[in-house]
């Protein structure tokens, strides 16, 4: 991967050229989900939705590897998801309920953000996430199985654990509306609407900032490290709720909102947190005042 930094004409197309194997790739990953779904029929439909799934997500880790750069798999956490929820609801014996045109169109909204934030920040095929460089330093010449399990195949368990309470919200009858439904309306709104407010601040502050070192101290980011992780981890417990609020019996499906929110606690945050540290020394200060995650006032 090169390192040298494009000319803005050779950005452009560089950026084009990137999209354009994403498209292709998801592409072919839909149609690689929808035939191993066939392959599945009689079967339950939480299992279909899974082979499916991996069959998708192993076509988009053959483009990875084409194109040596894992980040081609990055929009699939918020790609996957809607064929998915869309399969689901359609088994609903009458056909989707006030539910589960709800559930449809916040699981669109939330989807049509991250992936477009996704893209808006990808500069193309020359572009990959700096955590993969990273698992590419350490591994060498395992990076790609490492990649294929650590990168593709983990955050796509992941998301499908979360996606769990959509079956009982989509698919089954359920319960009337009430006010469970109602809070998970909120929760999920809400959650969309602060990873949208949290990268709009962002872009705003990287693209005025004058001091490459100086970090982002207002608006969100002055109540918690990383805002937009925050709203990424209500999200999944809003979709959790839903599938309460439709079957209470499905409370076992909380799983998923439980190992996301380990995921961000764990992982992400812990290695966000080391690579601003390293490139900003003020981040240090937010270390000791700033919530990692909820947004709470600041420390003195």
């Amino acid at each position: 991967m090169s390192g040298r930094s494009a000319e803005p004409g050779e950005a452009d197309a560089a950026g084009r050229r990137g999209r354009g194997v994403l498209a292709l790739a998801y592409g072919a990953a839909l149609l690689a989900g929808l035939a191993a779904g066939l392959t599945q029929r009689g079967r339950h439909p939480i299992l279909a939705a899974a082979v499916a799934d991996l069959a998708a997500t192993g076509v988009v880790f053959l483009f990875s590897v084409r194109h040596d750069n894992s980040s081609v798999y990055d929009p699939y956490w918020s790609v996957a998801p809607l064929p998915i929820a869309l399969y689901w609801a359609a088994l609903r014996p009458g056909g989707p309920g006030l539910r589960q045109l709800l559930v449809l169109a916040l699981v669109i909204a939330w989807g049509a953000r991250l992936t477009g934030n996704q893209l808006l920040r990808w500069r193309g095929l020359e572009d990959e996430d700096f955590r993969y460089r990273e698992i590419r330093a350490r591994t060498g010449r395992l990076y790609w199985p490492a990649s294929l399990v650590s990168i593709h195949l983990m955050p796509t368990v992941w998301v499908f654990l979360g996606l769990l309470p959509l079956y009982p919200a989509l698919a089954l009858a359920g319960r009337r509306l009430g006010l469970l439904d109602l809070a998970a309306a909120v929760v999920t709104s809400a959650a969309v609407m602060v990873e949208w407010l949290a990268d709009r601040q962002l872009r705003a502050f990287t693209r005025t900032r004058r001091d490459p070192e100086a970090v982002l101290d207002s608006g969100l980011w002055r109540l918690s490290r990383h805002p937009n992780y925050f709203g990424e981890v209500l999200f999944w417990w809003g979709v959790f709720f839903f599938g309460l609020a439709a079957a209470p019996s499905w409370w076992w499906s909380g799983v998923g909102a439980v190992a996301i929110s380990a995921l961000f606690l764990g992982v992400s945050i812990p290695w966000m947190d080391r690579r601003m540290l390293s490139r900003h020394p003020a981040w240090a200060e937010k270390l000791r005042t700033t919530s990692a995650l909820l947004p709470l006032p600041p420390r003195r």
